[in-house]
């Protein structure tokens, strides 16, 4: 799979997410925001909370559930990038959170969403 195809894949997913996010009357505040890098796949609100989610899509879950993909590596970069954009936005005393949104969309199917609130510190 090239790069190309990886990330439409990534920013289908991230679409997925947002709308369900949306839908539950969260506030979009960042999408891919890279820092170094490390990354983070949305940046939310829910309410006063400013939340750092990382998204996994998958078409089954034949090899596991989609959030069973996000690497102790991938959650050291999620830290460093929320830092960055918490110093960047000035956000410093607002509460945060790491969520993470699984989701299994099998072809003709509407897309399955497993949101695991914070899912680690």
């Amino acid at each position: 799979m090239t790069d190309k195809s990886r990330r439409e894949i990534g920013n289908s997913g991230e679409d997925l997410a947002c709308t369900f996010l949306k839908s539950k009357g969260w506030q979009i505040l960042d999408r891919n925001y890279f820092f170094d890098r490390a990354e983070v796949d949305v940046i939310a609100q829910d309410g006063l909370v400013i939340v750092f989610l990382e998204v996994k899509l998958r078409s089954s879950t034949k090899f596991g559930q989609p959030f069973e993909y996000v690497t102790e590596n991938k959650v050291k970069n999620v830290f460093k990038a929320a830092e960055a954009w918490i110093r960047e936005n000035d956000m410093h005393d607002s509460p945060v959170r790491f969520d993470i949104i699984g989701i299994v969309k099998k072809k003709n199917k509407a897309p399955e969403f497993n949101h695991i609130e914070d899912a680690y510190r």
